[in-house]
């Protein structure tokens, strides 16, 4: 084996493309290949693809049969949501002898509806002697790892309560759609139904936290609306009329034995004022966290993805979860030899 570790990424939307621009400048990783089904990316020079004034010299491919023709040692994999939509792309991964660090928000604690796809991937994960982790920044880390962590100075704990309020008009035209900006609030109401519309990661966030901490959950409410534009609102991609749809604000409500111990709040809009991440911690002692401007949720993903490829490689095969991985920091090089690779931290 080489010393670089040859990595393939699948998904070359705008976070998968960042992803593999991340890869081309870190030392002791190559990017071998590429795979996607837009028919306008495949078969170019990933170079091309990229946005970038050179050729790689490899073309995206449109499936999975690129992995075993570059002898891909990991996959990073950014496609979809929901892990039924993905299965069949993790399951080629793993088969092909990959293991996968995938931004699948579903897959990042699956809840008991994946029990089935989750206890497959596992399976085929162990059998083959790969890891797969479902990592993102929501979820995977800003409404569940990091209260997670907090609570370690903790004797107690009695409630959480995570706010996430983002800053819509920054981010890409297609998280903006998924928000309903631009839409009415009937609309905005039939995209909810239709699945359409609203944030995939709560519940699974949710979940992540109370198993962590013991709490058997008696009861999970999640509830999904409109933030109504109180004035016309103009972004690089969309105008959004006053009385429209500016985004979303979804919460998830959690008890046990009727009592409520966790509060879960999202709030993704084009016309937030105040963008901020907190925690707060009703514990011994409590705690009180908040991060002025909130953690940017795309550059965020790219990084946390190239950061867990250390951690990934160290850990035993199986499906994994970042519950299972020791703290994530900041990874400027992977480096080889003997087969084994060492993270260097700054």
């Amino acid at each position: 084996m080489g010393t670089n570790l040859r990595i393939v990424q699948y998904g070359l939307g705008s976070i998968g493309c960042g992803i593999a621009r991340r890869i081309l400048g870190l030392p002791g990783c190559q990017l071998a290949g590429a795979i996607d089904v837009d028919p306008q990316k495949v078969g170019r020079d990933i170079g091309e693809v990229l946005g970038l004034e050179r050729k790689l010299g490899a073309v995206v491919s449109a499936d999975a049969s690129v992995l075993r023709k570059v002898k891909a040692e990991l996959v990073l994999h950014s496609t979809a949501s929901h892990l039924k939509t993905v299965r069949p792309q993790l399951v080629d991964s793993i088969e092909s002898g990959c293991s996968v660090i995938s931004t699948c928000e579903e897959l990042v604690y699956p809840n008991d509806g994946n029990r089935k796809i989750a206890e497959e991937i596992d399976r085929l994960a162990k059998r083959w002697g790969v890891a797969v982790l479902g990592i993102g920044v929501n979820p995977g880390f800003v409404m569940d790892a990091l209260p997670l962590i907090l609570t370690s100075v903790c004797q107690d704990v009695k409630k959480i309560k995570a706010t996430r309020i983002v800053d819509a008009s920054r981010r890409r035209l297609p998280l903006q759609k998924k928000i309903g900006a631009g839409i009415s609030v009937r609309e905005f109401e039939e995209g909810v139904s239709a699945g359409a519309i609203g944030h995939v990661g709560l519940r699974e966030s949710a979940n992540m936290i109370a198993d962590a901490l013991g709490w058997e959950l008696d009861g999970i409410a999640e509830n999904i609306e409109p933030v109504v534009a109180r004035k016309g609102i103009q972004t690089q991609s969309l105008r959004v009329g006053e009385g429209m749809v500016a985004g979303i604000k979804q919460t998830v409500r959690c008890t046990v034995d009727g009592e409520e111990v966790m509060v879960l709040e999202l709030q993704m809009r084009v016309d937030a004022e105040d963008p901020h991440d907190s925690v707060f911690i009703d514990g011994i002692p409590p705690v009180d966290m908040i991060i002025r401007g909130g953690i940017h949720g795309d550059s965020a993903t790219i990084a946390i993805v190239i950061n867990a490829i250390p951690r990934v490689l160290a850990s035993k095969p199986g499906l994994i979860t970042v519950r299972d991985l020791p703290i994530l920091t900041c990874s400027r090089n992977l480096s080889g030899g003997d087969g084994a690779r060492v993270s260097r931290f700054p």
